[in-house]
C-alpha cells in the first residue's frame, strides 16, 4: 500500500479526532469503539495505532477539540445557546461537560481524560467568571461555578426526561435562575 503524505496523515488524524468528539458525546466514552470511530471517519481500523497510542489518548484529544468549539459571546448569547432544545437534542455537537460527566466520573482519579475534563470545567468557569459583573474575584468564581453547575445539570436532566415540555421547563428554570 502506498504511504499517505504527511499532510494527508494530518488531515486523517484531524478527521478522526472530530468524528470521535461527536461520537463520544453522542454515545459516551464506552459506547463507541475504535473500529466504529475509524469507520465513521472513512478510514480503516488498522491505521488507528499509527496515529494514537490508545483510545484514551484519542479521547483526550477529542475532548479538547469539543471544548475548543466556539463558545464566545456575551452572557445572554451563551445562556440562550446552552439552554436550548437544539443543544439538548444534538449532544454530538454540544458541550462535552454535559454529554460526558457521568462517563468521566467513572474514570480513575489519575485518568488523562478526567484531568482534561477538570481543566474543561475550570476553563468554562473562567469564561463565565470573566462575563460576571464586577465583584470580588472569589464572588465571581463562586457565581461562575454555580452557573456552570446549573447549565450542565439542566442539560443533563433535559436530555434524560422523555417529556419535551418538562425538558423546556428545566431549561427555562435554569435560564431564569442564572440570567443576569
Amino acid at each position: 500500500m502506498p504511504r499517505v503524505s504527511q499532510e494527508q496523515a494530518r488531515l486523517n488524524r484531524q478527521r478522526v479526532v472530530e468524528v470521535a468528539a461527536a461520537l463520544f458525546r453522542e454515545r459516551g466514552l464506552n459506547g463507541v469503539g475504535v473500529a466504529d470511530i475509524m469507520a465513521a471517519a472513512g478510514l480503516t481500523h488498522g491505521g488507528f495505532y499509527g496515529q494514537f497510542a490508545n483510545k484514551d489518548a484519542l479521547a483526550v484529544e477529542a475532548f479538547d477539540a469539543a471544548l475548543s468549539e466556539d463558545r464566545r459571546g456575551d452572557v445572554d448569547t451563551i445562556l440562550a445557546n446552552y439552554l436550548s432544545l437544539g443543544h439538548v437534542q444534538a449532544p454530538g455537537k454540544g458541550c462535552p461537560l454535559a454529554a460526558l460527566a457521568n462517563d468521566i466520573s467513572r474514570e480513575g482519579p489519575g485518568s488523562p481524560v478526567r484531568t482534561r475534563f477538570t481543566h474543561g470545567v475550570e476553563g468554562l468557569a473562567s469564561i463565565l467568571a470573566n462575563l460576571t459583573p464586577k465583584a470580588s474575584r472569589e464572588r465571581r468564581r463562586r457565581k461562575s461555578l454555580a452557573t456552570l453547575s446549573t447549565l450542565v445539570g439542566a442539560v443533563v436532566l433535559a436530555r434524560a426526561v422523555n417529556d419535551e415540555k418538562l425538558a423546556n421547563e428545566l431549561l427555562q428554570a435554569a435560564h431564569s435562575s442564572v440570567a443576569p
